[in-house]
């Protein structure tokens, strides 16, 4: 157990740079529950829109909750993404142009 977890060997310029990637994904996964649960609830008619939001808020149970981490949650994306390419620039990831371009797609 000491040798698999203790003793991990890991690159000497691994730092907290590296976590962005990561928690860009667990960004993108609560966007979507978040999104799909609000759109189970939403009515996307002109007349019907501010009503419906405002039902999200006020009957739904923990619909406030969830709205406002989908509404925080894009901002907090956004964050994420622009420290992930900064740190891509940064440390010159942009060399290995198969993983960069997949970054670039996703």
């Amino acid at each position: 157990v000491n040798s698999s977890f203790i003793d991990l060997p890991a690159p000497s310029n691994l730092s907290s740079w590296w976590n962005y990637g990561s928690l860009l994904g667990v960004c993108l996964i609560l966007q979507i529950a978040t999104g799909l649960f609000l759109a189970m609830h939403y009515t996307a008619d002109t007349s019907l829109a501010f009503s419906s939001v405002a039902h999200i808020c006020r009957d739904v149970n923990n619909g406030w909750l969830l709205r406002n981490i989908h509404a925080n949650g894009a901002s907090f994306f956004f964050i994420c993404i622009y420290l992930h390419i900064g740190r891509g620039v940064y440390y010159g990831s942009f060399l290995f142009k198969e993983t960069w371009n997949i970054g670039v797609i996703l």
